[in-house]
């Protein structure tokens, strides 16, 4: 842990720990359908296949955070040697699969263990995209991106390794899940002929191209120019409507990472940094609720990762009975929708309270 020295950008952290509240409000949401059997709202579950839901935002605008966060870090403290981006890429890969894996590890025989997951994709686009903002020049990046993407499609659209009818439409039906298949075998939560890991290995390409368009928004809020908000308000809307017109032909695919699906939530992410940008990056300090939601935003922003490790260590707390209380006292009158938010506020409030203790204390937990 270290103090926290260097001013930050309030819009980044406020919108990186509201993705961070994101996350574990719809791991909770899920917790609650499938653990509580509660009817929760859909579109605080992930899409089945194609198309997007709210849940389907929060990773990738993390994502896109972590990577607008490597200019102004790198500015702020100079230039991490390679080795240390590696040393830090292999920590959150490592603490990713143990995390991944705490049911596998206590109890060989308790199902099939993980490779992949949510903290080792974002090791493994951070260690990327570090090494390219120290190798390559803003044009370069921006040629790997649009590589990644264009390419991305024909690749996903080859035979299937393992003999599976090509269909980018039907799930799993893809070059991409058969890669998974085949390497790893069939995955914990997809399982089946057509199964596939949602962070899988092809997948991590496209992320990585999300992780640049975020480093490419950094390197804007870098500058501080003065027309940043409306800078970020217009890349944002293009790639909304470059997204939604390219998924007419490659469809949104949260669990492949589709190239229109990075387009789409990195444009929905820039919309709402704009928005942050021009109402909490000013001069003056906030005051009254605007003070409130930037103190609980941040929170969870500075301390992110350690945010999400308190989330997976501690998640089956959303299914104890004492937790479950308020959803059966209020299932009758609310409906199983509106009721299912009790134990999961609660819940983020415990974590919120941890992080606040961090934030005053001013302490970073490295990773």
């Amino acid at each position: 842990m270290t103090d926290t020295v260097r001013p930050r950008l309030v819009s980044l952290d406020v919108l990186r720990g509201l993705t961070v509240v994101g996350m574990i409000l719809v791991n909770s949401m899920a917790g609650m359908k499938y653990g509580a059997k509660a009817e929760v709202f859909p579109l605080l579950l992930h899409a089945h296949w194609e198309g997007l839901t709210i849940a389907d935002t929060v990773f990738p605008g993390f994502l896109m955070m972590m990577g607008a966060a490597i200019p102004l870090a790198m500015a702020g403290s100079g230039a991490k040697p390679s080795g240390a981006i590696l040393a830090r890429t292999g920590r959150l890969v490592l603490l990713g699969f143990l995390l991944s894996n705490l049911y596998w590890f206590a109890d060989f025989s308790n199902g099939d263990w993980r490779l992949f997951g949510v903290l080792q994709r974002i090791g493994l686009v951070y260690g990327a995209c570090a090494l390219l903002f120290l190798a390559c020049g803003p044009r370069v990046r921006l040629g790997i991106i649009a590589a990644i993407l264009v390419l991305y499609w024909p690749l996903s659209l080859l035979p299937a390794l393992d003999g599976l009818p090509t269909d980018i439409w039907a799930r799993g039906h893809n070059f991409v899940g058969s890669v998974d298949r085949v390497l790893l075998g069939t995955h914990l939560y997809v399982q089946g002929p057509d199964g596939y890991d949602p962070e899988g290995l092809l997948g991590t390409l496209p992320a990585i191209a999300h992780g640049l368009i975020g480093v490419a928004i950094g390197e804007v809020l870098l500058k501080r120019p003065a027309g940043a908000a409306r800078t970020l308000a217009l890349a944002g809307a293009g790639m909304l409507v470059l997204g939604i017109a390219w998924g007419f032909v490659f469809p949104v695919i949260k669990d492949i990472w589709s190239s229109p699906f990075v387009l789409v939530t990195c444009g929905i992410t820039t919309l709402a940094l704009a928005a942050l940008h021009a109402w909490l990056d000013r001069d003056r300090t906030p005051a009254g609720a605007t003070r409130a939601f930037v103190l609980f935003g941040t929170a969870f922003g500075i301390n992110a990762i350690a945010a999400y490790v308190l989330h997976e260590l501690s998640a089956t707390m959303v299914g104890w009975q004492a937790m479950l209380l308020p959803f059966e006292a209020l299932r009758g009158s609310l409906g199983d929708g509106l009721a299912s938010f009790a134990p999961v506020l609660i819940y983020i409030a415990i974590i919120w309270a941890c992080m606040d203790y961090l934030r005053r204390r001013k302490w970073i937990v490295r990773i």
